[in-house]
């Protein structure tokens, strides 16, 4: 009897350590958050517009209501959020890849995308 509640101990004390849930995830292995700030140019521009000034994107999103449109340059990538606003797509957000400094949005990537031929299909 004595030797049949040894094994049991020990086998929930076995059964206990296999269930310890892993340590959380330090602080800094969390990417931070692009900073805020777009570009007055193109804040609340329309998507026919939009289209007008970069040509077709390379990638579209579509999530219910919105969209994200990526445009692709040699250096950097920008991604325009576009919501429905008073039943057309409008701008709300801009960020570019790098970021520009103190800001989502590096106006030089911008410009550069802008002069680049526009895309038509």
């Amino acid at each position: 009897m004595i030797r049949r509640a040894a094994i049991l101990l020990i086998a929930f004390a076995v059964t206990g350590c296999a269930t310890t849930p892993p340590p959380p995830r330090p602080a800094a292995a969390i990417p931070a958050a692009p900073p805020r700030g777009e570009p007055s140019a193109y804040l609340n521009m329309q998507s026919g517009a939009l289209r007008a000034a970069f040509g077709m994107p390379a990638f579209v999103r579509k999530d219910g209501v919105t969209e994200m449109w990526r445009y692709d340059g040699q250096s950097c990538r920008a991604f325009f959020f576009l919501y429905a606003v008073q039943g057309q797509l409008a701008v709300r957000h801009v960020e570019t890849l790098p970021h520009g400094s103190g800001q989502a949005a590096d106006m030089g990537c911008l410009t550069a995308l802008r002069a680049l031929p526009p895309k038509t299909s």
